[in-house]
């Protein structure tokens, strides 16, 4: 699976990332991805609740983490067991996971961006 071809099997035919897809690719339950992401597991569920954009900005969040960690992290479950685990320094230790859960994304992205220049973790 290339770096491209996760991130484009993630999402359905209409567009929006498919939290069943996700999981299945992350050999994870739907209520282990819900808990992950720090939303209710109607949230990934209900196809009313999947569809509204807060709960796929979560899902698109952690998609892209993923898919830029994916390349040196060797596979999709690695990069997710990096992501859930693995602490950041530059956050007081915090885990990606708990950063986007708390809706700081885009400093993981930055983050990422500047370990991938060479800079300091």
């Amino acid at each position: 699976m290339s770096e491209t071809t996760f991130l484009a099997d993630a999402f359905d035919p209409s567009g929006l990332i498919a939290a069943e897809r996700l999981s299945n690719m992350l050999h994870i339950t739907r209520s282990e991805l819900a808990t992950t992401l720090g939303l209710s597991r109607d949230a990934v569920s209900k196809s009313a609740r999947l569809g509204r954009p807060a709960t796929q900005a979560r899902l698109r969040d952690m998609v892209e983490i993923l898919n830029r960690v994916r390349p040196w992290a060797g596979s999709a479950q690695q990069a997710f067991a990096w992501y859930r685990s693995q602490p950041l320094p530059s956050f007081g230790d915090q885990t990606a996971e708990a950063l986007v859960r708390e809706g700081r994304a885009n400093a993981v992205r930055r983050y990422l961006d500047r370990i991938a220049t060479g800079g300091y973790a």
